[in-house]
């Protein structure tokens, strides 16, 4: 069974009543305002691409929990405005054969130097496969949470806090654009280019899938690129986002004619199938991250180590 988090924000939760479980944190869903008789019956509509059958033996194990951690069985009668919890199960679930390296860590902060493929967070596909769950269940840390994210297919410096009271401040800094972040890719060169050059568009989601289109309208993205050398009919470009859009740097690069190698996305969407195609990673790295500390004052950078393959 493959349940989904709810997107409903009009209700706060109380704490889960449910632990960590092999690096996996509970998800929830909220019962919104309806006319089901059963808590099952909303679960069969909520989650209609899961099989009833499913539903029911979940029910049944005493696997769905209320806010109190009291199962919830397929004869409970439907009552809105409460949360369920249960914990996500993704069947057939790719394994992602490549390792994570540790940069820095400390009682309030852990770094790491994530691989190509692996998923920052559980979320579609991936939930034992992602950075988030490996750490929580290889270095016992199960109140480990992201500090900011990195797209699964790009590789490198990605931090998160270790005690979660220091979570807000750090993240404070991504969101007042006081974190200094330098990408690396390897892309086309282009001859009528002249660098550096700064790419300044309004970034708008697609209506037709998950994917990201430069639009009219009020820049609302920034994205210095430099040539930092050429290889052939290649070059690697150092990239500095000013803002942090989603696929910012992926979608500029592929707007200014030279998209980013390996690129599944842009400029134009992929077969699904050549998702997992581990030997052609995009050719995108989380470089170095640099910030003033919250808590010492003292400015700490982190670099990552992995080198493109199409730049060595």
């Amino acid at each position: 069974m493959s349940l989904n988090r709810s997107g409903s924000r009009s209700v706060v939760s109380a704490v889960a009543p449910l632990p960590v479980r092999d690096g996996i944190a509970p998800s929830r869903v909220h019962l919104p305002n309806g006319n089901w008789a059963t808590v099952y019956d909303f679960l069969v509509q909520r989650f209609r691409f899961t099989a009833p059958s499913v539903i029911y033996e979940r029910l049944v194990r005493g696997e769905i929990v209320n806010a109190e951690g009291v199962p919830i069985t397929p004869q409970t009668p439907y009552a809105p405005h409460q949360w369920l919890w249960y914990y996500r199960e993704v069947p057939d679930e790719p394994e992602v054969p490549f390792e994570i390296d540790i940069l820095y860590r400390d009682a309030q902060l852990l770094v790491i130097d994530k691989p190509h493929f692996l998923a920052s967070i559980p979320g579609g596909r991936y939930l034992k496969e992602t950075a988030l769950t490996r750490l929580r269940e290889s270095l016992s840390l199960p109140d480990l949470s992201p500090i900011h994210r990195l797209d699964r297919e790009t590789a490198g410096v990605m931090m998160f806090t270790v005690e979660p009271s220091c979570r807000g401040a750090y993240q404070s800094l991504f969101q007042s654009r006081d974190v200094a972040k330098v990408y690396e890719a390897v892309a086309p060169l282009n001859p009528a280019l002249t660098f550096p050059l700064r790419r300044e568009t309004r970034l708008d989601a697609k209506a037709t899938h998950f994917t990201m289109q430069e639009v009219d309208g009020q820049p609302n993205s920034s994205t210095l690129v430099e040539l930092i050398r050429p290889a052939g009919t290649h070059g690697l470009y150092r990239l500095t986002p000013h803002t942090g859009r989603k696929h910012q740097l992926r979608v500029h690069m592929s707007s200014l004619g030279i998209p980013i190698c390996n690129d599944l996305f842009y400029p134009e969407l992929q077969p699904s199938s050549m998702f997992d195609d581990f030997s052609r990673p995009l050719q995108l790295l989380a470089r170095q991250v640099s910030f003033c500390d919250p808590y010492t004052g003292k400015t700490r950078t982190f670099t990552s180590s992995r080198v493109l393959a199409m730049a060595s």
